[in-house]
């Protein structure tokens, strides 16, 4: 099996695919799971400040073996590190609790605070080594372009709900011209039993030999999402990742595009989400 890229507006390449540590409670967790994952092959994992366990996440890559220029970090600022000169000291304390001189993708992880102030710190950190790429999470509303608009290194990704049931056609024409990436969180739908047993997904699953997970996951692989499906189960690990040795027909993909309703699992108002966000701040 070989791990797919995906090449960022910035000419850097990412892993395609990757393990993200959303709810893995804890450091320990945390590092057992990444160090699973990459001696199958992972070399992506997604964390932020906010999951409080980056620190499991760095102490995994030390103690893989994996040189550091191979394992692809991706970390996110809480809006309460947002702001010029308060960025960058977030930074350096991310840096701090993940245990290596650089990160390898910044995301701001809301679209609340000051986030154009955060971009300037993140663009200056670019600027001096400590991140090689930086991007956004969860800014779907018109602060979207707001960002794009000030934005003199251009977000590499945006980070969003995206699945077969809300595949984000629309956001995706929005950052075309920017050559900015999707990630997708929930990329199998939260885990819901409708979308995972779609008859497609067992029809092609059938035909492939796989799981329909599995199916789904080599769909936005073709589609040219960034994923990284969540798991600290070791047999769960190795099945996510078995989906580079098929590839599905351009028939199968439309098949699946098909299927498109424009249903989130994650619904709340942008008031209700600063609401619900404002008063957490995670600890260092």
């Amino acid at each position: 099996m070989e791990q797919t890229y995906v090449t960022l507006n910035s000419g850097i390449k990412i892993p395609q695919f990757g393990l993200g540590v959303y709810q893995i409670p804890g450091d320990d967790a945390t590092m057992q799971a990444c160090l699973d994952a990459l001696k199958l092959g992972y070399r992506h994992i997604d964390t932020a400040h906010a999951y409080q366990n980056e620190r499991g996440v760095g102490a995994a890559v030390r103690k893989s073996g994996i040189p550091r220029g191979e394992i692809w970090i991706t970390s996110k600022l809480w809006p309460s590190e947002y702001g010029e000169g308060k960025t960058m000291a977030g930074i350096d304390q991310m840096l701090a609790r993940l245990g290596t001189d650089y990160i390898d993708l910044l995301l701001l992880h809301q679209q609340f605070g000051d986030y154009l102030g955060a971009w300037k710190d993140m663009e200056k950190a670019v600027a001096e080594g400590k991140v090689r790429a930086i991007g956004l999470s969860n800014f779907e509303s018109d602060r979207l372009e707001e960002v794009l608009n000030a934005a003199v290194i251009k977000p590499a990704v945006l980070q969003v709900e995206c699945h077969p049931y809300f595949q984000q056609a629309a956001l995706k024409k929005r950052i075309a011209a920017y050559g900015t990436a999707i990630e997708c969180w929930y990329p199998i739908g939260h885990g819901d039993k409708s979308l995972i047993n779609e008859p497609v997904f067992t029809e092609l699953g059938r035909k492939y030999g796989k799981s329909n997970v599995q199916v789904i996951l080599r769909w936005h692989i073709q589609e040219g999402n960034i994923i990284f499906p969540k798991s600290t189960n070791p047999q769960h690990i190795q099945d996510n990742f078995n989906i580079f040795d098929f590839e599905l027909t351009d028939e199968e993909m439309n098949r699946i595009r098909a299927l498109d309703k424009g249903v989130r699992y994650f619904n709340m108002s942008l008031a209700d989400q600063e609401a619900m966000l404002g008063a957490f701040k995670p600890a260092d």
